[in-house]
């Protein structure tokens, strides 16, 4: 045993002998010997303002050995402030440096159990000196940080959540955790980094910590999405209301490869959006939906998303010219052409104009129509005012809307055929077809 490690051993065991309430009680603030406790503090604390932590190190000792725990919180901090520096001093020399953890450790958990109203940051400094320099035990690194996550929950210091996953990573490696530990404490960790996030928005600390420990999860392949499936769905089946499962089953299997496209991970979303209805759970049912190609369920949950008032009138308009594409992609030409019009009636700033009228333009375009020879082409005539209005709300699209414009002039009636119908070039003019309906202007090929 180093001579540091039994200077250790009996300071601990000095500090336990002193610490019982009774005794305390019996010989006051300042212990048994008051004078020489009191001379001891004196010492140490003159050479420590002159940061000579070689010289007042011996009179902490003395003063940690003779006065009470609770004769100075001050104390304890100098102390475990000088074990740093002289750790930070000897790195090379492993038997000594772990003599020194192991005193810092223990003045650590002294101030815990001895100042109880500190002990959330006397827990969170002892979360980061273990960090700092206890190395190549990864067991005792989990053991004790779940311990001050418990304990602190919220209040525990962001990079002690990183280390406790880091360290339960190691563990799993080891054979020494199953994938439900590092599941579990996936979940705990980011649910606090989330809630500490979103009371803390400007600081990006948070954000950061979180996706680190995503990357760790995500890098260590502790569950394929075949076993999240096996291990959640009779989780889910047995607490269906349990918002905090949901959400926890939402954003494992998000961040896991290929394992979005699946009943569980719907139905949890579903959950959560049922348990707590929010713009963002919405627009988050609908991208699933999308996916699926679940068309109708995709727009109900969009128009959810739109009719949330923290959604403004850009962020509508946005969600309506989303919306428009994605049933245009899907054969909803109808469902496209209404969603266009409204992005043109919600965005006030008219920065989606032009691809709205784009789209409305193309549709029109692309949609063949019954009747007579009017009526099979009067769209073309709805198609090019969409196009023309497309560029000028949008002059960058001046050129794929005049390709279009070219393109659909040549399926203007003859000057014959108009005459034939009684109509003539200028004349208004109302096109009906498959549900949709515009006023224009007749056109004759010239």
């Amino acid at each position: 045993m180093t001579i540091m490690k039994k200077v250790a051993i009996l300071i601990f065991s000095a500090a336990l002998m002193i610490m019982g309430g009774n005794v305390l009680h019996a010989q006051g603030k300042y212990g048994a010997d008051s004078a020489e406790c009191i001379k001891y503090l004196s010492y140490y604390k003159e050479y420590y303002k002159q940061k000579n932590y070689d010289e007042a190190l011996p009179h902490w000792r003395d003063a940690f050995r003779l006065c009470p725990p609770t004769a100075n919180q001050t104390m304890l901090l100098d102390g475990a402030q000088m074990y740093r520096e002289l750790l930070k001093k000897n790195t090379a020399n492993s038997p000594y440096r772990d003599a020194l953890v192991d005193t810092l450790i223990m003045i650590d958990d002294v101030r815990i159990d001895n100042y109880p109203s500190y002990s959330t940051t006397a827990l969170n400094n002892k979360g980061l000196d273990m960090i700092n320099f206890v190395k190549n035990d990864n067991q005792l690194l989990y053991d004790e940080l779940s311990g001050i996550i418990d304990a602190n929950g919220e209040k525990t210091f962001p990079n002690i959540f990183l280390f406790h996953f880091n360290s339960a990573i190691a563990l799993y490696g080891d054979g020494m955790l199953g994938s439900e530990d590092i599941l579990d404490a996936y979940d705990q960790s980011v649910g606090y980094l989330e809630k500490l996030a979103e009371s803390n928005p400007t600081n990006p600390m948070y954000e950061k910590i979180r996706s680190a420990i995503e990357d760790l999860f995500i890098s260590s392949k502790v569950a394929s999405c075949d076993d999240l499936i096996a291990l959640f769905t009779p989780r889910l089946e047995a607490a269906p209301d349990d918002l905090a499962m949901a959400s926890n089953i939402v954003r494992i299997m998000s961040i896991t490869e290929n394992c979005t496209d699946n009943d569980l991970f719907l139905q949890a979303a579903n959950t959560m959006h049922r348990l707590d209805p929010s713009h963002n759970s919405a627009y988050f049912l609908y991208r699933i939906y999308s996916v699926r190609g679940d068309v109708d369920n995709a727009i109900k949950m969009m128009q959810e998303a739109i009719d949330q008032e923290v959604s403004d009138t850009e962020q509508d308009a946005e969600y309506y010219f989303e919306l428009a594409t994605f049933c245009y992609k899907n054969g909803r030409t109808v469902d496209s052409y209404n969603y266009a019009l409204k992005t043109v009636e919600a965005d006030v700033d008219g920065n989606l104009h032009g691809k709205a009228y784009l789209l409305a333009g193309t549709i029109w375009g692309s949609t063949p129509c019954k009747g007579n020879e009017i009526e099979t082409r009067a769209p073309y005539w709805v198609a090019v005012d969409y196009m023309n209005k497309a560029k000028a709300a949008d002059p960058t699209l001046a050129d794929e809307c005049n390709n279009y414009i070219s393109q659909y002039r040549t399926y203007y009636p003859t000057t014959g055929d108009a005459f034939m119908y009684d109509l003539t070039d200028g004349q208004s003019y109302t096109v009906s077809c498959n549900g949709m309906s515009a006023t224009t202007t007749v056109r004759t090929q010239q």
